[in-house]
């Protein structure tokens, strides 16, 4: 009836056109008389229609959507949602066109007023802690409510912590004001809630927090095609145990989970290629746009003589289908895997990985080093963020030069940098990489790694460990040489010198570093000696150093709490053997099985060196009373001296399960 009316009109408009351009006015108006009486006749039958219409369909006043013509052919029925919502949804009439929407939870700190229904939301109001409980900040403290929690005036961050917050609230570093702890609704708690943090919930399915990896790494054949390592040599990952975190496939790693990840790679090498080669770990592991290399360590040429330890590592954020590979390359085409290479099978897995849920509140940051730098004496690095998750938790320091950190933390991190040496006091003496925590000005060594030296020599020093950070506390680098000895930093897009790092909230982790011990140090023909420790941070209630007193003192690390733990270790000595193996032993015990969790391998020192260095780095999974301990082992000769200063130490990472 209604498309009837529209064409009536539209023969009317064209026909009156019509008579205006020759100018029939009288007959004109005879039309017009003509078609207003016939619209008139139609728009009666239309509202006739309705009523008849109106009479038998009845209006259902609770439906979601209300039909009044009771014809489908009906222009435009009222807005509703197109089915029914959920027991714990309601139709938003807000949206266009209307739709279920989940009913909202009352936040902490608020209240419920009114319950949710299948036409409106649940409605919340703040609970004002100021009205409720006068004295809540004290009698002289003037308390100011907030969406949420309530504000103390005048209380400074250190005596909130203290827990002037009181029960059921902690104090929010970034807001600096008291807030309500969550309730995690029927979801097992995984980190109650602390007068500093906040609840972590997650549900039985999605409550690990961290997961730990491991995997052997092995040269592919050798009838595989591709003899030369120019265009770059994939290695490959041996493990099939995966679970619902990873894919081992083809020597590569397909991720199936988001998170956080940190992975180290042990790798022992004997090369006669020319200028050096290069290890390195890529992400996507293609040559497609989006892949990208995270890291990488150069190895000099020794000219064969003897094998090299190097320890590859890298800090990033991955995604599933996200693809990681391990590359070995040289920059020449002069290298021939089956002539030049000899790798070390150690009796260790090579490759682990420590993975963490976005729910511990993780950051990740990666930064490059300037570039084409010449220093004689000490060298303090530059960075530019090329990717972090969080900005407000970490960045940079005005001058470059640090890493700033917003709240307290535990931060596990490496260094690596590409340098080319020249000079004979370069072999001699070798250089330090030193990891600093500064706070208003004040900087405090925090860990060191020594790196032989090499006279006209592509090489790399690196360094890797965990410590903890106070709030607006940076974390700064710097390289010492000896003097007249000519050093050139650079890098480029391989990753060759690159900082990568996670921030973890204290709440969910803790660090423990500690040196050799001044007594006890072996020396002479050591075989599988366990290396005795001396604790230099302060003690945590996940993991200590045994005392006098109990089973293994000084020499075991025992773990108080489940969870997962990343160890990095340096040494450096002075030695005769062939071959130091450097191995991380768990002990039997608690239901665990004895045996390597990582290992290490080096040859014979450089000729005119002073001092050597060994250096490994894992991660695994512990329980309640896992230890763990170090053992040496020198091949063929004998052990000089393993200093207990600059260049030893320990550093233990612990994060919640």
């Amino acid at each position: 009836m209604y498309e009837q009316m529209d064409t009536v009109k539209a023969q009317f408009g064209l026909l009156s056109d019509a008579f205006k351009q020759i100018s029939f006015q009288g007959l004109q108006g005879e039309l017009r008389s003509y078609f207003e009486s016939h619209l008139a006749g139609l728009q009666s039958q239309a509202r006739s229609h309705l009523q008849k219409s109106y009479a038998v369909h009845k209006m259902d006043i609770d439906s979601k959507v209300v039909d009044v013509v009771g014809e489908a052919h009906f222009p435009q029925p009222l807005p509703g949602c197109p089915s029914p919502c959920g027991s714990e949804e309601f139709c938003d009439f807000q949206k266009d066109p209307p739709q279920c929407e989940k009913c909202t939870m009352c936040p902490p700190g608020f209240f419920l007023i009114s319950q949710c229904s299948s036409t409106a939301d649940r409605m919340c109001q703040d609970r004002d802690e100021c009205l409720e409980l006068p004295n809540i900040c004290g009698e002289r403290v003037k308390c100011l409510n907030t969406p949420g929690g309530f504000r103390c005036l005048g209380v400074s961050e250190r005596e909130a912590a203290t827990g002037l917050c009181g029960h059921e609230y902690f104090y929010n570093q970034e807001l600096q004001e008291c807030q309500a702890c969550s309730d995690c609704d029927g979801q097992p708690v995984v980190v109650p809630c602390t007068a500093v943090s906040d609840t972590v919930c997650g549900s039985l399915s999605e409550n690990r927090l961290s997961q730990s990896w491991a995997a052997n790494v092995a040269f592919p054949p050798a009838r595989a095609p591709g003899n030369h390592v120019f265009p770059g040599l994939q290695l490959n990952i041996r493990e099939k145990e995966s679970g619902g975190l990873l894919i081992n496939e083809a020597g590569k790693v397909a991720f199936l989970q988001h998170g956080l990840v940190w992975l180290d790679h042990n790798f022992a090498i004997k090369h006669c290629c020319r200028n050096f080669l290069q290890v390195g770990m890529r992400l996507n592991g293609s040559q497609d746009e989006d892949s990208q290399d995270l890291s990488g360590v150069r190895i000099e040429q020794p000219e064969g003589k003897y094998f090299q330890g190097v320890s590859v590592s890298t800090g990033v954020e991955v995604e599933p289908n996200h693809i990681f590979t391990l590359l070995l390359k040289s920059p020449n085409q002069h290298c021939n895997r089956s002539k030049d290479l000899h790798v070390f099978d150690v009796m260790a897995p090579a490759l682990s990985l420590l993975w963490l849920s976005h729910d511990t509140g993780a950051v990740a940051m990666t930064a490059q080093m300037s570039l084409l730098a010449h220093y004689q004496t000490s060298y303090r690095p530059t960075f530019r963020i090329t990717s972090v998750s969080d900005p407000y938790m970490i960045g940079l320091t005005h001058d470059s030069r640090g890493v700033r950190f917003t709240e307290s933390g535990v931060v596990k991190f490496v260094l690596q940098q590409a340098l080319y040496s020249m000079g004979h006091a370069c072999v001699r003496e070798g250089f330090s990489l030193i990891a600093y925590t500064t706070r208003n000005g004040t900087g405090l060594e925090a860990l060191q790694a020594f790196k032989t030296g090499v006279n006209y020599r592509d090489t790399s020093i690196t360094l890797s460990g965990a410590v903890t950070v106070d709030s607006k506390e940076t974390l700064t680098f710097e390289i010492q040489s000896p003097p007249q000895c000519n050093i050139r930093y650079f890098g480029d897009s391989t990753g060759i010198s690159v900082l990568s790092l996670i921030w973890i909230p204290s709440a969910v982790s803790s660090a423990l570093t500690a040196t050799v011990s001044r007594t006890g140090l072996p020396f002479g023909a050591v075989r599988n000696k366990p290396l005795l420790f001396q604790q230099i941070s302060p003690d945590t209630s996940q993991v200590h150093l045994a005392r006098t007193g109990e089973a293994n003192s000084w020499k075991n690390f025992i773990f108080h709490k489940k969870g997962t733990s990343n160890v990095a270790l340096n040494l450096k000595l002075i030695h005769s053997c062939n071959i130091v193996k450097l191995t991380l032993q768990r002990a039997g015990g608690q239901g665990e099985q004895a045996g390597p969790l990582a290992q290490q391998v080096s040859g014979s020192m450089p000729e005119g060196s002073e001092w050597a260095s060994i250096g490994l780095r894992a991660s695994f999974q512990v329980q309640n009373g896992t230890s763990v301990y170090v053992t040496l082992d020198c091949i063929r000769g004998r052990v000089n001296q393993i200093t207990h200063e600059g260049g030893t130490n320990i550093s233990i990472l612990w994060v919640a399960l």
